[in-house]
């Protein structure tokens, strides 16, 4: 079992604080959706769980021990993540791309082993991309290259996956196969996934938790039908929508303005 936790975290930039006192906890088998306006935090916490960024107080532990004190290849070999933006200098192809993800477990030498090939074949194959392992990435869509990107990081292996807006560029259609697929990989191999997502019903229709930040706080932190209430999504995101229920989850419908 895997557990990612933060205790107590408050980080920022040198010009401003970002977050203040969040706890939160990703633990093997979940899908936990970070939600929340824009300028919440969301991306500053995946960041701190990810250890790209130190805390100024409180601490991110895996497994029970300090993020901090973990070497970079360590953190490499457990978390892996997916940043809204991925830009490389190089045409790579996408079978190069998802190979990088390989990087932190190749021999000493940096030779690629048979099990190796047969990770990147696989992922490659699990995202629908055998059709594209051999165009070059600065070469596809923004949902194609967003899809490689998640391929790449599905290729480390880790046991902790962090995205940030995983579903970005992508068609309604690849939001959805995307979110099942992580949501099955946390069931099938105990992956402990944390996704920052905008669309409160994707949110709802695949996160095991949903975790609402507002203003660099945590607001509220259970399933979709203890967090999606009509009070506190008013209270967050305001009062344009409406809360209906469908297959015993909540659903949030803008109100449209009778003209």
């Amino acid at each position: 079992m895997t557990k990612l936790v933060a205790d107590g975290v408050s980080a920022g930039y040198p010009a401003r604080a970002v977050l203040r006192g969040c706890s939160i906890s990703v633990g093997s088998g979940e899908l936990v959706a970070l939600v929340g306006p824009n300028g919440a935090g969301k991306s500053t916490l995946l960041r701190v769980l990810a250890g790209l960024l130190r805390p100024t107080s409180g601490m991110v532990s895996l497994d029970g021990r300090d993020l901090m004190t973990l070497s970079r290849a360590t953190l490499a070999q457990r978390v892996a993540v997916v940043p809204q933006l991925f830009d490389t200098l190089f045409p790579f192809t996408v079978r190069e791309i998802v190979a990088l993800g390989r990087t932190a477990r190749l021999g000493i030498f940096g030779t690629a082993s048979t099990q190796d090939r047969d990770v990147v074949d696989r992922v490659i194959s699990e995202l629908g991309l055998g059709s594209l392992a051999a165009r070059r990435i600065d070469r596809l869509s923004g949902g194609e290259r967003q899809r490689a990107v998640l391929a790449m990081a599905l290729a480390q292996e880790g046991a902790v996956l962090l995205l940030d807006e995983p579903t970005v560029h992508l068609d309604p259609g690849h939001q959805i196969a995307t979110l099942e697929l992580l949501r099955s990989l946390a069931a099938r191999q105990g992956l402990a996934v944390c996704a920052v997502l905008h669309d409160l019903n994707l949110a709802s229709a695949f996160a095991s938790r949903i975790v609402v930040l507002d203003d660099g706080r945590i607001v509220t932190d259970g399933t979709p039908a203890e967090v999606l209430r009509a009070d506190l999504v008013r209270a967050v995101f305001g009062d344009a929508f409406d809360l209906v229920a469908r297959d015993g989850r909540p659903l949030v419908v803008p109100k449209v303005p009778v003209r």
